[in-house]
C-alpha cells in the first residue's frame, strides 16, 4: 500500500507540474502565490523549474519566485542565460550547485552577482569562453566552494594561480587551459583535492612531480599532454593518459614505497614506447577498467595478470584471433568488452565462448564475423547488449549448399534470456531472416539498417512485447505499410530515417494517430506546406524525368489495387538512380486513397 501511495502521489505531482507549466497564462496565475512556492519542497520546485525551462516559459523575473526553495540549478547550454539571469540567481539563499556550462553569454562581470554566496558548493563554468581571470576574482569570495569546473574558458596561467585561495576545493577541472608547471605548483596548497583534470595543459615531466603533494588525489586526467612518466601517487585510483607518449606510468625508485592501486586506466590513442616498462609499476590485478582503444599495440601479454577486469575497451586496436585467448584468460569477471574495428573473426569469437560467463555488453561492430559467430555468442549467458553492426551477418546458416537447407542464424540468440539491446545495422539481413526476433521477450532496443528490409519486417517486429525503440533505417517501407502498422503499447521511438519512399502525408498521419511515439525521419519535423501552392510550384520547376517517375508510381499503385493480401515491393518499381531522383521529389503527389493495398491478416493480429 505504501508503494501504491507513492505512485499515486508522484502521478498527481506530475499532473500538477504539467498544468502549472502548460503555457504563459497558467504561469501568470500561480506566480502570484509566492508564499506557496516558498514552502514547496526543493525537489518539486526543481522539477517545475526545469519543466518551465524546457518549454521556454522561464524568464529572469520569474526566477525570484524560486529563490527560497531551489538548491540545484542546471542551465547548461542555455544561450539566453546572461548577466540579468545571474543577478536573480545571486539571491537564491539555499543554492548549492549551479551549472552554467556552455552558456556563451556569461562573462566575467556576470559572476559578480554570486559573490559571497555561502551556500554555493559547486559551480560549472566549462566552455564559458568569455569568463577570464577577472571572473575568478569574484569566485574567491565563495568560502565553501568544493567543486569548480573552468575547462575551456578564457583563463590564463595567472588566473589559474589565483584558484589556490579556494582551500576547500576537492574537485578542479582545468581541462584545455594553459596550465604551466608554475601554475600547477601554486595549487599544491589545495590539499583536499581528490579530482584534478589537466587535459591539454602545458605540464611537463618536471612540473608533474608536484602531484606527490596532493595526499587525497584519486582522479587525474593528463590526456593530450607532453607528460611521458608519472611520479608515484599512492592515492590515485583513476588515471587518463589518452593520446600521450608513455615511457612509464609510475616511477617507483624504492621497493618499500606503496604502489598505487589503480582501478581505472584510460590509454585511448596512447603510444606505449615499452609496454612492459609502462605496466611494470602497476598492480594490474586490481584494475577493473582498461581502455586501449585506438592503440597501436601488437602484443597483449600484459593482459594476463588482469583477472579483475570488468570493462575492457579494445576498439580500433590490433587485437586479432591470435591474441584473443589472452582476453579469454581474464574473462571471468568481464562485463563489458568492445572489439569493434579489430581483426577478430568468427574463429576468435569461438575462443571467447565459455570464458566470459558474466559478460553483459559485447561489441563486434566493423569486424569480419559472420553468421557462424552467433552460435558462439549464444554461449555467453549474461549478455544484455550486443552490437553486430557493419558485419558479414546475412541471417542464415546453411547445412548444405542448397537454399532449401538454410536455417535462420538469429535463432541462436534465443538462448540469451537477458538480451535487451541488439544492433544489426548495415548487415545483409533480409525479411525472412528476422522472424526469430519476434520471440525475444526481454528485447527493448532493436536497431536495423538495410535496403533488403520491407514492410514485412516492420509488422513482424511489432510483436516483440517490451520493445520501446525500433529502428528500421534505409528500408523499403511504403506508405501503405506504415499506415497499417500497429505498434506495440511499449513502443516509444520509431526510427525510419532514410526510408525514402515514405511521404510527408504518411509521416504526419502516423504522428497524429500515435502522438505518444517519437517518429524519427527526415520529414518528421518538416513544416506544414500549403499543398496546392506547393504542387503548382513543383510542377513548374520539376524536370521531365521526375514527372515521368511520378506517373510511373501512379500506374503501379493502380495495378496493385487488385492485388490483395500482398506487400508492395518498391524495389521492383525503380532502379537505384530513380530512387535517388525520387528522394528529392514530391511523392505525396501520388494518390494513395483507395489503393486497396492490404497486409496479410496474420501480420495485422
Amino acid at each position: 500500500m505504501a508503494n501504491e501511495g507513492i505512485e499515486i502521489e508522484s502521478g498527481l505531482v506530475r499532473l500538477c507540474i504539467e498544468v502549472a507549466s502548460e503555457n504563459g497564462e497558467s504561469v501568470d496565475k500561480w506566480r502570484r502565490q509566492r508564499r506557496t512556492l516558498e514552502r514547496m519542497p526543493s525537489h518539486l520546485a526543481e522539477a517545475l523549474f526545469h519543466r518551465l525551462l524546457r518549454r521556454r516559459l522561464l524568464y529572469p523575473s520569474l526566477l525570484e519566485v524560486f529563490q527560497h526553495c531551489i538548491e540545484d540549478i542546471d542551465l547548461k547550454g542555455e544561450h539566453l542565460v546572461d548577466a540579468e539571469w545571474m543577478a536573480y540567481l545571486g539571491a537564491f539563499r539555499h543554492l548549492r550547485s549551479l551549472n552554467i556550462a556552455d552558456c556563451r553569454a556569461i562573462n566575467s562581470s556576470a559572476l559578480w552577482a554570486i559573490t559571497g554566496m555561502t551556500s554555493l558548493k559547486e559551480i560549472d563554468l566549462s566552455r564559458c569562453i568569455r569568463v577570464t581571470d577577472a571572473g575568478i576574482v569574484h569566485l574567491l569570495s565563495i568560502p565553501n566552494l568544493e567543486k569548480l569546473c573552468v575547462s575551456e574558458t578564457g583563463l590564463t596561467a595567472d588566473g589559474i594561480t589565483r584558484i589556490s585561495a579556494l582551500k576547500n576545493l576537492s574537485m578542479l577541472d582545468l581541462g584545455g587551459l594553459p596550465v604551466t608547471d608554475l601554475a600547477l605548483s601554486s595549487l599544491q596548497v589545495l590539499t583536499k583535492l581528490a579530482y584534478l583534470d589537466l587535459w591539454g595543459s602545458k605540464i611537463s615531466n618536471k612540473g608533474i612531480s608536484v602531484l606527490e603533494m596532493f595526499p587525497k588525489l584519486s582522479f587525474l586526467n593528463l590526456a593530450w599532454t607532453n607528460v611521458t612518466k608519472l611520479p608515484n601517487i599512492p592515492s590515485l585510483r583513476c588515471l587518463n593518459m589518452s593520446n600521450c607518449t608513455i615511457h612509464s606510468i609510475f616511477e617507483v625508485g624504492n621497493s618499500e614505497v606503496k604502489v598505487p592501486l589503480l582501478r581505472k586506466l584510460l590509454l585511448t590513442g596512447a603510444t606505449l614506447v615499452d609496454v612492459d616498462e609502462a605496466f611494470s609499476h602497476i598492480e594490474t590485478n586490481y584494475l577493473s577498467f582498461l581502455d586501449l582503444s585506438q592503440s597501436l599495440l601488437d602484443k597483449f601479454q600484459f593482459l594476463a595478470g588482469m583477472g579483475s577486469l570488468e570493462h575492457l575497451e579494445l576498439s580500433f586496436s590490433r587485437m586479432g584471433d591470435d591474441s584473443i585467448e589472452l582476453v579469454a584468460h581474464v574473462g571471468a569477471n568481464l562485463r563489458y568488452l568492445n572489439l569493434s574495428n579489430t581483426r577478430i573473426s568468427s574463429a576468435g569469437v569461438e575462443i571467447l565462448a565459455g570464458h566470459v560467463p558474466n559478460l553483459e555488453s559485447l561489441s563486434l561492430s566493423q569486424t569480419a564475423i559472420d553468421d557462424v559467430a552467433l552460435s558462439y555468442i549464444s554461449m555467453m549467458p549474461s549478455l544484455k547488449v550486443i552490437n553486430l553492426s557493419n558485419t558479414n551477418i546475412k541471417g542464415f546458416n546453411y547445412s548444405t549448399s542448397t537454399e532449401l537447407d538454410r536455417v535462420p542464424s538469429l535463432i541462436a540468440l534465443q538462448n540469451l534470456k537477458h538480451l535487451a539491446r541488439l544492433n544489426l545495422e548495415d548487415t545483409q539481413l533480409k525479411d525472412a531472416s528476422l522472424y526469430p526476433l519476434s520471440t525475444f521477450q526481454e528485447l527493448n532496443h532493436l536497431a536495423l539498417k538495410s535496403d533488403f528490409l520491407s514492410d514485412i519486417s516492420l509488422h513482424n517486429l511489432s510483436s516483440i512485447p517490451k520493445l520501446n525503440f525500433l529502428g528500421i533505417r534505409g528500408a523499403v517501407l511504403t506508405n501503405a505499410g506504415l499506415d497499417s502498422f500497429r505498434p506495440s503499447k511499449m513502443l516509444e521511438t520509431l526510427d525510419l530515417r532514410e526510408c525514402w519512399l515514405l511521404t510527408q502525408d504518411a509521416i504526419t498521419s502516423f504522428q497524429e494517430n500515435y502522438p505518444q511515439i517519437e517518429l524519427v525521419h527526415e520529414l518528421a519535423k518538416a513544416p506544414s506546406w500549403d499543398q496546392s501552392t506547393y504542387d503548382r510550384s513543383t510542377t513548374s520547376q520539376g524536370n521531365a524525368k521526375t514527372l515521368q517517375l511520378r506517373q510511373k508510381g501512379k500506374t503501379l499503385l493502380t495495378q496493385h489495387r487488385f492485388q490483395k493480401e500482398r506487400f508492395i515491393d518498391e524495389r521492383l518499381k525503380y532502379s537505384r538512380e530513380e530512387l535517388l531522383e525520387l528522394q528529392f521529389s514530391l511523392l505525396s503527389c501520388i494518390p494513395l486513397e483507395g489503393s486497396g493495398v492490404m497486409l496479410p491478416k496474420m501480420l495485422l493480429k
